[in-house]
């Protein structure tokens, strides 16, 4: 697996912008905590998949600092990551002046399918954290499973997923994956990691519903 990325320096502290390579695949990779932001990501995203409105899979994935004190709680959400097709934002929730409702409004609509490996703890501590429901949300795991007939799935994690399904070998860091997820400025590796969980796991559902 080649991954690379290209930041496009954008002299704005509202959002950055990036192109995520995997292999040959390039995925627009938006950062940002600003509202207006989301609500332009989103616009986009409906207006490019209109003939896939009702049938929509969005790739969702969540980031959180690890807390390394012994007895602590966990702390709150601070990355909310969506992809679509070649698109992806990550939306850094914790530095968010406040949750937009056409986010909700998304993230609510039962026409859309939410995918991701362990997707109901994820929407679970959104909703704790953030008051954020997600109304349809899908396991790749259980999907997987029913698609491939093949109970041993339901113990995967998305590497072996994206491996037996997408045939791809992906690497995770546990630098990255334990890294500080509430800095305000994430950094190159962290985006590559944020990006790629989400677009992978977008990518893992639409072959899955290809197969039906």
């Amino acid at each position: 697996m080649s991954v690379r990325i290209k930041d496009y320096q954008l002299p704005y502290n509202s959002h950055k912008l990036y192109d995520v390579f995997l292999n040959e695949t390039e995925i627009e990779t938006l950062v940002t905590r600003d509202p207006a932001m989301i609500c332009s990501w989103i616009d986009t995203t409906e207006s490019s998949n209109q003939s896939r409105l009702h049938r929509l899979i969005v790739g969702i994935d969540i980031e959180w600092r690890p807390n390394f004190n012994p007895g602590a709680g966990q702390n709150p959400v601070a990355t909310l990551q969506l992809c679509v097709g070649k698109s992806c934002l990550i939306y850094q929730i914790i530095h968010a002046p406040n949750i937009p409702w056409k986010l909700r409004n998304f993230l609510n609509n039962n026409d859309y399918r939410f995918v991701g490996v362990g997707v109901e703890n994820d929407v679970k501590k959104l909703l704790n954290d953030w008051g954020i429901g997600v109304s349809n949300t899908v396991d790749l795991r259980e999907w997987a499973m029913e698609e491939l007939e093949n109970d041993n799935l339901r113990s995967y994690g998305l590497k072996g997923l994206v491996k037996e399904i997408l045939g791809i070998e992906i690497y995770k860091p546990k630098s990255v994956t334990m890294s500080d997820w509430d800095d305000r400025w994430l950094s190159i590796d962290q985006v590559c990691y944020a990006c790629l969980d989400a677009y992978l796991s977008f990518e893992v559902g639409r072959i899955l519903s290809s197969w039906y």
